[in-house]
């Protein structure tokens, strides 16, 4: 599903109380729709965890996105996939 769609798809979950966490392939697009928590990842359209078989790096995105759950302050947080 594309950045918007699944920010606005977010945003209308967390109204109903259930919490999300977004993987963003377009961090512009991350901004102006403002999804409640998203990793903005510098990867392909297709490939939100990295490269197929790329275990260690699929992890790593996992991680970091379940990470935005236990960040301080109000939604939205946006933040970027750390190296």
């Amino acid at each position: 599903m594309c950045t918007q769609s699944v920010g606005l798809l977010a945003g209308a979950l967390e109204e109903r109380g259930i919490t999300t966490v977004c993987i963003a392939l377009v961090r512009r697009i991350a901004e102006r729709v403002r999804p409640p928590r998203a990793l903005a990842v510098p990867f392909a359209f297709g490939a939100a965890l990295g490269r197929a078989n790329d275990a260690a790096c699929q992890l790593r995105v996992i991680v970091q996105a379940l990470r935005l759950l236990s960040r301080p302050g109000p939604p939205p947080v946006l933040a970027d996939l750390e190296a």
